[in-house]
């Protein structure tokens, strides 16, 4: 088993007032050569947005971009509808920008702050028609169970989103005590790892909120939890 640990105060922190961002991988001002990408997930942004305030108008070409908000209501608008679609905790939202797309994303609420975690992943397949599309998870079918948010629009994988790549994106809530063995598609993927809360246990690992673990060249590996846990998973081929 190969893992690389990325701690929770080694990412990339830019504060412009309005937004507060912490990135996994290189993005924007922020650049590692050892924190380009985990195979096909590019970016992990764990962005904090102050009420009414957000991103305008913008374009982005050939990647699939899936968007968790944790916390606040996120509005989202693009040139597919041209019509605020707000996106809450609970749902998920999956656009893939394919030959290009334009699109803004503001905060909601004129009084809560929005959080919310935004992964962009390479697409095996290049301009294809952008899409759109957001789906409401219960957190209850994720208690001590994964649940699978994303998946490849080449699988009939019922009930997730679809994106273009051989990826799985899900989560599990853990109860303090518990364990959890992780099974991998196969020996091409590997998955990341982030500890959305809790404190847990991998291959003698300890790692705590918001810290992340890479983990590949493994047909699986076990989760222990020291308190109540919630992980987010990304598993994407190794490109």
């Amino acid at each position: 088993m190969k893992t690389v640990i990325h701690k929770a105060e080694s990412r990339g922190f830019a504060n412009h007032g309005w937004l507060q961002a912490n990135h996994s991988f290189s993005f924007a001002n922020f650049f590692d050569k050892d924190k380009i990408q985990f195979g096909a997930l590019r970016v992990l942004n764990d962005d904090v947005i102050a009420p009414n305030m957000g991103f305008g108008t913008h374009p982005h070409d050939n990647m699939e971009i899936i968007t968790i908000p944790l916390n606040g209501v996120l509005k989202h608008r693009d040139n597919m509808g041209d019509k605020w679609i707000p996106v809450i905790p609970g749902e998920v939202q999956v656009m893939s920008a394919g030959t290009g797309v334009q699109h803004s994303e503001i905060n909601g609420s004129a009084t809560e702050h929005l959080s919310l975690f935004q992964i962009w992943i390479l697409p095996n397949k290049r301009n294809v028609t952008p899409r759109y599309d957001q789906k409401t998870f219960q957190a209850a079918e994720r208690k001590n169970k994964l649940q699978t948010l994303v998946s490849s629009i080449d699988e009939n994988h019922e009930g997730s989103l679809k994106i273009h790549q051989d990826a799985l994106i899900s989560r599990i809530d853990l109860v303090k005590g518990e364990t959890f063995d992780y099974q991998l598609k196969s020996n091409n993927h590997g998955v990341y790892v982030m500890t959305i809360y809790g404190k847990t246990l991998i291959n003698e690992n300890s790692l705590k909120t918001r810290d992340a673990i890479g983990v590949s060249d493994t047909k699986s590996f076990k989760i222990e939890t020291n308190e109540d846990s919630g992980l987010l998973f990304i598993e994407v081929p190794l490109i």
